[in-house]
């Protein structure tokens, strides 16, 4: 489990990762498995933990007052699943994460990564790019929702995360463009024709 983790540090940076190193983060790090649509954050819980997921899907949604859910994030192999805001802020979060199947994750608290982050220089260059991807994106994803149209937001997700149209089925994928099931529909039976 753990070296998935670690060839994924390894890809985000140009300095080695020392055997010690290696030790240590493994020392921080605590397997997690999760059931489908087993919690892993409930609203109004404070978020203390990161989740790596090693194998598995997680959704980041919020649910409306009429119980619809509105995916915000995705989350599958190699990416982390947590509320930064309820993390950084120790605030109550307005989300929930879920797992969509069931998932293996390496849990860390936010202190135990500060703490690594701060001892491991490799881990420091991962965290300054991450933010930075972390920024891009969630620009990207604004712009999008605001000067795409539905069908275009689609194409662009299949275009830039192929994997969440073939893990998530359609009402999830519908919900994290912002559209409904049926324009969805449309969509892709319109692109099926072509």
């Amino acid at each position: 489990m753990y070296d998935a983790l670690i060839r994924y540090f390894r890809s985000y940076t140009s300095n080695a990762l020392l055997g010690d190193e290696i030790d240590l983060i493994q020392r921080f790090f605590s397997l997690t498995k999760f059931k489908k649509r087993e919690f892993f954050l409930q609203e109004g819980e404070v978020c203390t933990y990161s989740a790596f997921i090693v194998k598995g899907a997680m959704r980041q949604y919020t649910v409306s007052e009429k119980g619809e859910e509105h995916i915000i994030k995705l989350f599958i192999e190699n990416w982390w699943a947590s509320d930064y805001e309820s993390v950084l802020k120790k605030t109550p979060s307005i989300y929930f994460i879920d797992a969509w199947e069931e998932t293996d994750a390496l849990l860390v608290a936010k202190t135990d990564l500060m703490y690594l982050i701060n001892r491991i220089p490799a881990l420091l260059e991962w965290i300054r790019k991450l933010d930075n991807n972390f920024v891009i994106d969630a620009d990207r994803r604004i712009s999008a929702s605001i000067r795409l149209s539905a069908e275009e937001r689609y194409f662009d997700l299949e275009k830039t995360h192929p994997e969440f149209i073939q893990r998530f089925p359609q009402h999830i994928i519908a919900s994290y463009l912002g559209i409904n099931r049926e324009t969805l529909s449309r969509i892709r039976s319109r692109y099926v024709k072509r």
